[in-house]
């Protein structure tokens, strides 16, 4: 199925105090790279992240936002030591009876002093905080899918619309080629006729340099192979695994024998659908370009 290079999905995570926001985009590029942004503390997750997005994804500067919020009492404690509060308060007093100061003396004044209060992150397990941000990840990254594929879908409608443009052009061109051929050899003989009418020169001679010369403006091989390669980009077109590097290489070669027909030309009419020809794999060169 042909998917678009392009694509946005979120997905959201809550229960029990846990917050858990996923958001995944993407835009064009030759390879697949992959930029995780989460919160420094869960850093474990990135390797876990990548590979889910590379399960739907072959190409792409695919980015990936978490936002992960867990319930304080879930990742934190705070503690007193009650000790070390009274020997504080026991060696403060005394110095007081000793220095004749205002006793001021308060609990916050004590919690401010070393190693009073502390705070105590505890460890969640890994597994357990990978499977709420699964969840949302994974709803996220089918909103992703769902977009790139039906962009997919409509960027394969219009490059098969442009095929069948350039195939009936070029219908036209192989009609059209024998005569212009003949044309071209019937004016080569006459003006060679009309040069060499005072020499001595055989006129089987004279038809087969006619002849040779015209065979440099036969266009055959040149729709023979642009016509394969017009049945190589329809049977991409409903492959299963990614073909947007194949159908750019198509488009090359398509060029290539589009231009050369071109110039080989020696017709206006066929002229003019060689540019209408030239304009139809430029737009297609510019879907495929989306293309993953």
């Amino acid at each position: 199925m042909i998917k678009s290079m392009t694509g946005f999905g979120r997905g959201h995570f809550l229960a029990d105090g846990v917050d858990i926001l996923a958001e995944v985009r993407s835009v064009n590029h030759r390879f697949l790279e992959c930029t995780i942004r989460l919160p420094r503390a869960y850093g474990f997750l990135e390797e876990r992240v990548k590979k889910c997005v590379q399960q739907v994804a072959a190409r792409g500067k695919v980015e990936v936002n978490l936002t992960i919020q867990l319930p304080s009492s879930a990742v934190s404690t705070v503690s007193v030591n009650l000790d070390m509060a009274n020997a504080y308060c026991t060696a403060l007093r005394e110095a007081n009876e000793t220095l004749q100061l205002q006793d001021d003396l308060t609990l916050s004044t004590l919690l401010r002093l070393p190693d009073v209060c502390t705070v105590q992150k505890l460890e969640m397990e890994e597994d357990v905080i990978w499977q709420d941000t699964e969840v949302a990840l994974q709803e996220a990254l089918q909103q992703f899918l769902t977009m790139r594929q039906t962009e997919g879908e409509k960027l394969r409608q219009d490059v098969q619309l442009r095929l069948q443009k350039i195939t009936e052009n070029l219908t036209i061109i192989e009609a059209a080629a024998p005569a212009m051929q003949q044309k071209y050899y019937d004016r080569l003989y006459q003006k060679l006729a009309v040069l060499l009418e005072d020499q001595c020169i055989d006129t089987q001679r004279l038809v087969t340099e006619a002849a040779v010369f015209a065979e440099k403006v036969a266009i055959d091989e040149e729709t023979v192979r642009l016509h394969s390669h017009l049945q190589q980009c329809e049977q991409l077109l409903s492959a299963e695994e990614p073909v947007g590097r194949k159908l750019d290489f198509l488009v090359q070669e398509m060029n290539r024998e589009v231009n050369t027909i071109g110039s080989k030309a020696q017709n206006l009419d066929i002229t003019k659908l060689v540019v209408e020809m030239k304009s139809e794999i430029e737009k297609i060169r510019e879907q495929i370009q989306n293309m993953e």
